[in-house]
């Protein structure tokens, strides 16, 4: 079977605090999150782009149904700025806690890092660089 499409398709980040939340991503990927009220569910969009690769996702507070955490699944972002270093400077000063610092993947995949966010969610940064 030929795959035509990358198979995740939507990811969302829980959230305690919708504002600080927004706050931190924003700061720290220098992007801008589009905020919606879904029925019960209060979201900010990251941006995304139709007809590329990647999938698009959102900070999601809902106080019932998504709770913050460090052990789970673990999401990886592409790096919008492209200086994943840059962007660990700015997770420090956007409260945010770095616990594994920028190393080398493999030549093809580039690098990674982890750190946990403003909500206490355990998140990785790639970058090709």
């Amino acid at each position: 079977m030929a795959y035509t499409h990358n198979i995740v398709g939507w990811f969302e980040i829980p959230v305690a605090d919708m504002e600080r939340a927004i706050k931190f991503y924003e700061s720290v990927l220098q992007i801008e999150l589009t905020r919606a009220q879904m029925g019960p569910l209060d979201m900010a969009w990251f941006p995304w782009f139709e007809n590329t690769t990647g999938s698009g996702g959102s900070l999601v507070h809902h106080p019932e149904h998504y709770k913050p955490s460090a052990d789970g699944i673990l999401i990886y972002l592409t790096t919008p700025t492209g200086d994943l270093n840059k962007d660990l400077e700015n997770i420090k000063k956007a409260g945010g806690k770095i616990i594994e610092p920028r190393r080398k993947i493999s030549d093809d995949h580039g690098y990674m890092a982890i750190f946990i966010d403003s909500e206490g969610n355990r998140v990785a940064l790639h970058s090709r660089t």
